[in-house]
């Protein structure tokens, strides 16, 4: 008989609607902070943070850019 293969352990992300207390917290760290940095706090995906922060019109600031050698 084939065994059966042990299903990939996947890390608890939040998923769907996103709280007052989340919406807040991204726009407190999101212009200075990497947005990989944002999603690992917020536990979400880093394209749902990307999407979400451009829907709110969040930007990263220039201190922020010009420290990662993009300004």
């Amino acid at each position: 008989m084939a065994k059966k293969k042990k299903a990939a352990k996947r890390t608890k992300k939040k998923r769907g609607i996103w709280s007052k207390d989340d919406l807040k917290l991204l726009r407190k760290i999101y212009r200075n902070s990497s947005t990989a940095a944002v999603a690992k706090e917020l536990g979400r995906p880093l394209d749902a943070v990307k999407k979400k922060a451009s829907r709110m019109g969040l930007t990263k600031s220039k201190q922020y850019m010009k420290s990662i050698g993009r300004a």
